[in-house]
Formats: structure tokens, sequence, C-alpha cells
């Protein structure tokens, strides 16, 4: 592991093709359906492997110009591709570079960063100073994930081992101090002990949407004389609302968990509408039984 942590010979030919790869990989993963909402395809959203890969870079650079120069250009080139290779699939077409300016932030930060990071290479105290922000950081994704996987289970499950596990290695073979790799150590501990219990505490992470509005689609009407019934509570609540703007009633859900069941309608008088329901994380499939 030390020699991933200082000894690798990142060239720049070897760093352009990493780029490509790691660019074109995270576009497709980010489309496949079977990955949405999973670990696998987080990569593609958030920033816990691109803190590794920086690192890395970083690390192994052998002048803070380089450091800087070289994550500039991981990051220039990696994140474009990742809309490039999406554009004949996606329904925006070129559109979807409406979501790159933000990345391009970050790409432009990485430029300070990377400089300032090489001088983790000198073992010195203040190098804790550079160090604690990432873990940190990646620890408030630990957070997110954790409250996702325990909502949601096991989705997101890995990336927060993920982050676990990245937050102990930096500690672990960035310094070579012991005195510092201690510190490291107890400050990326303490983070993950504040971060869990936090997402404890916070508790579920809920998927708020409308699954029914009166008339339309529906075929029927219905008001707040009705009642809504989930067949598995512990998917969450449904409840009726009255939406002003619309002027309709509608049934708005809660789920805090994923997969198929049923819920029912009933009007006062009885009669009953019932319909099947498959939960995903941020979607949901509906379809009526009767």
């Amino acid at each position: 592991m030390k020699k991933i942590f200082g000894e690798l010979n990142i060239t720049w030919k070897k760093l352009i093709i990493f780029s490509i790869i790691i660019g074109i990989y995270t576009g497709v993963v980010a489309m496949l359906p079977f990955l949405r909402d999973t670990s696998f395809a987080d990569i593609s959203i958030t920033f816990e492997w691109w803190v590794l890969f920086g690192t890395l870079i970083i690390i192994n650079s052998k002048s803070p110009k380089e450091s800087a120069l070289k994550c500039f250009v991981f990051f220039l080139i990696s994140q474009p591709l990742v809309y490039l290779v999406q554009v004949p699939f996606n329904p925006y077409g070129w559109g979807i570079f409406k979501y790159y300016p933000e990345w391009f932030k970050w790409t432009c930060l990485t430029l300070p960063m990377g400089y300032v990071g090489y001088y983790l290479k000198k073992d010195k105290w203040w190098g804790l100073f550079i160090l604690t922000p990432v873990i940190l950081f990646v620890g408030s994704h630990y957070s997110g994930f954790l409250r996702e996987a325990l909502t949601f289970f096991p989705n997101h499950l890995l990336s927060a081992i993920f982050c676990a596990f990245t937050m102990i290695l930096y500690s672990l073979f960035i310094f070579n101090d012991k005195k510092l790799k201690y510190i490291s150590l107890g400050i990326s501990i303490v983070t993950l002990i504040g971060m869990s219990v936090l997402s404890i505490v916070q508790g579920n992470n809920y998927y708020n949407t409308t699954v029914l509005i009166s008339g339309g689609e529906t075929g029927f009407e219905f008001d707040d004389t009705y009642t809504v019934t989930l067949k598995d509570e512990d998917f969450g609540r449904l409840y009726i609302v009255y939406e002003e703007n619309i002027e309709e009633y509608m049934v708005n859900a809660e789920f805090k968990k994923i997969g198929e069941t049923e819920f029912s309608l009933t009007s006062p008088d009885g009669e009953e509408y019932v319909y099947k329901i498959t939960v995903n994380r941020s979607s949901y499939e509906r379809e009526r039984l009767k």
C-alpha cells in the first residue's frame, strides 16, 4: 500500500490514458439503469473516488507545480468525457453539459489544492491542517451514504464502507511520522464515530413524491373524505392533501424502503381502488389492479 502512496511513477502519458479511461467508465455507469441508486453509480455523482484519485496524483508528484498541473489536467480530461459519452443516449443530447459547469469549478480549484496538497509529503505537523479538511469532506459523504444505507438498505452501503476505508487509508499512509500518523488516525476515527451518530440521530432519508392526482389519468375523482392505506407500512406512509396551485387533491408519499407493495384508496361508501407500486430510491412505477 505504501508503494501506491508515494512510489508510483505517474507519467504524463499514464495520467492522460487513465483520465480517458476513468472518464468513459464513469459516463457509462451513469447511464446503466440497473446501477441507478447503487454504490457503483456514485462515482458519477459524488466526490469520494475523485478525492482518492486526486490524492494519489498529489502524493506521487515530484513538485508542487507538477502536482497542481497533473490534478488539473486529470479533471480537465475526465470530467467532460463523463458527459460526452452520454450525449448520444441522453434525452438532453448535448444539453447534458448543463451539469458540467459545477465540475469545471472544482477542476479549476484543483490547481491550488494540488499545489498545497503536495506539502503533505513534507511530513510536517502543519500537514494535519491540509489533510483534516479532506478527512472531514469524505466523512460528510460517509454520513450521507450511511443514512441512505440505513433507509434503503443495502443501497450505498459499499460507498459508506469505501469512504470509511479511504479516511483510514489517508491517515495511515500519507504520513511517515508516527505521531502525525496517530493524530490523523484519531481524527478519522472520531469523524467516523461522530458522523455515524449524526446519521442515526437524523434518521431516515425519505423519498417524497406524489403517487396519485384526482381526476386526469386516474379516471376518478377523490377528496379528503377518502382513506388511503399502504399494505406494508414498513415502506413509509401515504396521505391525502389539497394542492391549491392545481386545485386538486393528491395522494402524497413518504417512502423509506425500496421494493414492491400495494396501496388502496377507499371512498366513504366503500368503493376501493387498488394499485401495485414498485418503489425505487427516487422513482416509482404504479399499476392499477382494480
